[in-house]
């Protein structure tokens, strides 16, 4: 029976397999270069195999190198990752997150409950909400983080992704070639004034509002049941339903960026870990958007 595998073993074989060059590895790892060939020899020993073929292109992987390559990966990954949350000292304490509705069952629930798990102690409280309320909020003090939507690049904080408004119809009813165009909008929001229907009226296109509602939920009900045409962020179009673009004569109605803002008057590294989170929950959406 042979001896288990050492993980410092894997660690000079991993530095080793990105350098192509031991002499190079021993400078990385601090160790001579004989050092680190008798690493390698004990590896090999432990294996029962070459790892390594040296050549005037360097170290070069053997079939055995390169079979052991990604399960090396896997273990030294995993040993780090341990190290990494047994130090890490427990987070406790409230944090405040206010998000908008187009995102509560789509990128964030996810981080939001990862974030729970990982942190139990944290006791999170989500404000679902508008961007111009979330902004109070914070300015008041009443929430840590907020993700926010900013149409005039205005708005301060860091930007998580761009997701435009574009105009949405089903991909079932024909809606969009009627005339009057009838469209559904949010209730009392100065947004839809000043966005959804003026890029209607400079293009001349003639409109009546046909159903009002509070939510994105709400629009994205009427739009798929052939109520009418809406606006919606680009990656919160339902299934059934299609973007209007230039070819149908729908101009984009925004190119908002969503933006993550802290709270100015205090923060905590639970605070800081939720908006880690949050950063690494949009980046898969941000690079599909910009695809």
């Amino acid at each position: 029976m042979r001896d288990p595998i050492d993980s410092d073993l894997l660690r000079t074989f991993l530095v080793i397999t990105e350098t192509s060059n031991f002499s190079t590895a021993a400078q990385r790892i601090g160790r001579t270069q004989s050092a680190v060939s008798a690493q390698i020899k004990r590896l090999e020993d432990t294996i029962g195999e070459t790892l390594f073929e040296r050549s005037a292109r360097g170290a070069v992987l053997t079939r055995a190198g390169t079979q052991l390559l990604p399960y090396a990966q896997r273990v030294i990954e995993l040993l780090n990752e341990a190290a990494a949350n047994i130090r890490t000292k427990p987070l406790d304490g409230p944090v405040r997150i206010g998000i908008p509705e187009e995102y509560s069952q789509t990128v964030l629930p996810a981080a939001l409950a990862a974030f729970a798990i990982r942190h139990p102690a944290v006791e999170v409280t989500v404000s679902c909400d508008y961007t111009a309320h979330n902004l109070a909020a914070l300015e008041k003090d009443e929430l840590d983080l907020a993700v926010v939507f900013d149409w005039n690049n205005q708005s301060k904080g860091e930007v998580l992704c761009i997701d435009p408004t574009v105009w949405v119809t089903s991909l079932v009813h024909r809606v969009h070639e009627v005339a009057p165009l009838p469209i559904a909008v949010y209730r009392d929001s100065t947004w839809c004034r000043d966005f959804a229907l003026k890029s209607l009226e400079q293009i001349g296109r003639s409109y009546r509002i046909a159903f009002i509602a509070d939510t994105s939920s709400g629009l994205k009900n009427a739009v798929s049941a052939g109520l009418a045409v809406t606006t919606l962020s680009r990656s919160n179009i339902p299934h059934g339903c299609r973007e209007l673009t230039s070819d149908d004569g729908f101009p984009p109605v925004d190119s908002s960026r969503v933006v993550l803002r802290r709270n100015p008057y205090h923060s905590s590294e639970a605070i800081r870990e939720l908006a880690e989170m949050v950063r690494e929950a949009f980046r898969p959406m941000s690079a599909l958007l910009q695809a």
